[in-house]
């Protein structure tokens, strides 16, 4: 099912938030959408790790990774597993790695920047709270959509 943003925008403008501009592609999959997960990630991505590893059910996982631009909070590793367990696509508020890999993955990964360094696992962070995502207040059930204009986001199903 094809996704325009600006359509979908237009049709439902008083009703949905829309992410603020500086989201770049990095995986094969330009269009998606889904019902929100969320993993709040401090400088670890333990969390997101753990989201990755369950069933994703179609669902978006959405890493709130605070737009740290010193680690990369996912990488083909984790984007594997996404992909093995049935995730629509990965939304990072921070940084990615191994792009050059990402690029040919058959998942959808949107995120404001790349950088090699990974994080240190801790195993601290939250699931499935509200999270803060480049201008967006992303709770867990809302539903996104993307493409490669920009994201939104409702609280309703917009198709």
């Amino acid at each position: 099912m094809a996704i325009s943003t600006p359509d979908l925008f237009d049709a439902h403008r008083s009703s949905v938030q829309v992410a603020h501009q500086g989201f770049q592609q990095y995986g094969a999959i330009r269009q998606f959408h889904g019902q929100a997960a969320t993993a709040l990630c401090p400088m670890d991505n333990s969390m997101a790790v753990a989201a990755v590893e369950e069933p994703g059910e179609s669902r978006v996982l959405v890493i709130d990774a605070g737009n740290n631009p010193d680690y990369a909070f996912l990488g083909d590793i984790m984007a594997e597993k996404a992909i093995r367990n049935g995730w629509a696509g990965i939304v990072v508020n921070g940084c990615v790695r191994d792009i050059e890999i990402l690029r040919d993955m058959p998942i959808a990964v949107m995120a404001l920047g790349v950088i090699p360094r990974s994080t240190v696992k801790k195993g601290i962070g939250l699931r499935d709270v509200a999270v803060a995502c480049h201008g967006l207040t992303v709770h867990p059930g809302d539903y996104l959509y993307a493409d490669e204009n920009g994201l939104l986001l409702s609280k309703q199903p917009l198709m």
